[in-house]
């Protein structure tokens, strides 16, 4: 959705009634401006998200000049400064909102749960040489099949990517060296994972960089990571998951004992304005 589209308030019935968070009316200007911050399928969608944002953000104030909280903006690595708004709501969640460090025992439950998620990728040594499309593709293609019957005849890679190869690998005999998934691109990698070790793919490999003659040289399974290797990973993920979900449940306390008018926040996907 564009963010035109989010920006324009859809029509709503005229006797909807005025949304407000203990008597604060939140204006529909300022939430139909917020509502291109949450892309939606339908303009009314994102609208009724932004308003929902805006009570969440005006309860978190109402409690921390409750609190008469002191708080000072602070700055990101790139110069970014809260607002004296942001640097109280934060204040307030800091203050508030307490999740403790998960025990070893914890982060070995949620390790044992979760042993597919602490798996290396599979590792390819793969070299490969590089025939640019030029302005004839057909004959770019036809080059590369040369090369690879060259290949099955006994010709030296090595030799023909340092002759041929269009790529600066071609200095080292088309090495690409070690790689996994991710490291090239998706048209290359789809032929990569049904090419065994030790096998020229038997068609050149076409890719927005021209057509590749590819050979797997050694395939390294994927290994599963043991426990004392993502423990300290585990032990900074989980209070992450653990503070979201307590802050969720800290708005809910507090919108249960709010008046609010036009809007449902308890019981719904409460939104946190950080």
């Amino acid at each position: 959705m564009s963010t035109a589209a989010c920006s324009v308030r859809p029509a709503l019935p005229q006797n909807r009634a005025k949304i407000s968070v203990n008597g604060v009316a939140i204006p529909r200007d300022a939430i139909s401006r917020e509502a291109q911050n949450h892309p939606a399928a339908r303009p009314f969608e994102a609208w009724m998200a932004a308003a929902r944002a805006l009570c969440v953000r005006e309860l978190l104030l109402q409690e921390a000049k409750r609190l008469q909280l002191d708080a000072t903006p602070a700055c990101d690595d790139e110069g970014r400064r809260e607002t004296m708004d942001e640097a109280l709501i934060r204040t307030l969640l800091e203050t508030q909102v307490h999740v403790p460090a998960p025990s070893t025992e914890e982060c070995r439950r949620y390790y044992d749960a979760n042993r597919a998620r602490f798996t290396s990728p599979a590792i390819l040594e793969v070299r490969h040489i590089l025939v640019p499309r030029g302005d004839d593709a057909e004959a770019a293609r036809g080059q590369a099949q040369n090369l690879i019957a060259a290949l099955a005849a006994g010709a030296s890679f090595a030799g023909l990517a340092e002759e041929f190869s269009a790529c600066p690998s071609a200095k080292t005999g088309g090495s690409l060296g070690q790689i996994s998934t991710g490291d090239t691109v998706p048209e290359f990698e789809s032929v990569l994972d049904d090419l065994p070790e030790g096998t020229v793919a038997p068609q050149p490999i076409e890719t927005r960089y021209g057509f590749h003659v590819v050979e797997v040289l050694r395939r390294i399974a994927p290994q599963e990571l043991p426990f004392d290797a993502v423990r300290d990973a585990i032990a900074a993920f989980l209070p992450a998951r653990s503070r979201m979900m307590a802050e969720r449940q800290y708005v809910e306390i507090l919108a249960g004992q709010a008046a609010i008018e036009g809007i449902a926040l308890s019981g719904a996907a409460t939104p946190l304005v950080q």
